[in-house]
């Protein structure tokens, strides 16, 4: 099998917490040499550990959250086409988001990948991991997320267009090509881990910058998910993601239709212990 030539990119601000986890999973999965790191703001300092990736420190997108996701992501469509003149695919994730191949295939991200046959773009399904306040403590550092946090809701706001195998035009987040369609890939998930920990919620709570940006209503609603995974009984991973999978690739919301949808269905499950050392 030849193997495609892939890179992958993301934006920042005072994202080190993640951006470490981002830059060694891919690193390992990819080679630091092919990881593109883009911060938002000169402000912002460079991390000693991001030695060996490819780093651009760059004037702050301004604005509120809205228009400034669409400043970063129009961005990001623009260094990705220009990658692609070097690259086979380029895979575009925010800094919490891992994109992770099933570990009972047997195969890197990037034997995975190369193995697909993508016209324009390629998503994982996606798992918004929570927190079960019953019984997961704080998180660590020190030892793999999935280690220490077992439920996630399958979610179609992160089953993004995270893989492009041409230029296109990403919408906010990856959350869609626009004028193309997208592809769910069976084995392959993104895990979102933005709001997996309720001390961390509250911290980015006190983050100025992001209350001046107009964060603020964004985190409180994003902390729903701790509450469900904490309330609600957790479905079988083998039972609940092949269905979710066809439900997201068979509808669309009314509104967009190049995104999935789950039919505003709430669907929690425990995350296998096969995961549990990859992220």
């Amino acid at each position: 099998m030849e193997m495609k030539r892939i890179c992958a990119l993301t934006m920042v601000r005072n994202d080190e917490f993640y951006l470490r986890k981002w830059v060694e999973y891919y690193g390992a999965q990819l080679g630091r040499e092919n990881l593109y790191v883009y911060f938002d703001g000169v402000d912002q300092q460079v991390p000693e550990w991001c030695e060996g990736v490819n780093i651009c420190v760059r004037e702050k997108v301004v604005g509120q959250v809205a228009k400034a996701d669409k400043g970063r992501i129009n961005f990001l469509s623009e260094r990705a086409a220009e990658l692609l003149g070097s690259y086979d695919l380029v895979i575009g994730t925010d800094a919490d988001e891992i994109l992770v191949v099933d570990p009972a295939l047997g195969l890197s991200l990037a034997e995975f990948l190369s193995r697909q046959k993508i016209a324009t773009s390629l998503s994982g399904l996606g798992v918004d991991v929570g927190q079960n306040t019953r019984e997961e403590g704080a998180i660590s550092e020190d030892a793999p997320f999935l280690s220490q946090r077992h439920y996630g809701r399958l979610s179609s706001r992160y089953t993004k267009a995270n893989v492009i195998a041409r230029p296109v035009r990403w919408g906010s987040g990856f959350h869609r090509v626009k004028g193309h369609n997208f592809h769910i890939a069976k084995g392959l998930y993104l895990f979102h881990f933005g709001y997996f920990d309720l001390g961390r919620i509250e911290a980015r709570f006190a983050d100025p910058s992001r209350r001046a940006d107009g964060w603020t209503k964004h985190l409180a609603k994003r902390s729903k998910t701790i509450r469900l995974c904490s309330e609600r009984k957790a479905h079988r991973w083998e039972c609940a993601v092949p269905v979710a999978r066809i439900v997201q690739t068979l509808f669309r919301p009314p509104y967009a239709l190049n995104k999935p949808s789950m039919l505003e269905q709430v669907v929690i499950v425990r995350i296998p212990e096969r995961f549990g050392k990859i992220v």
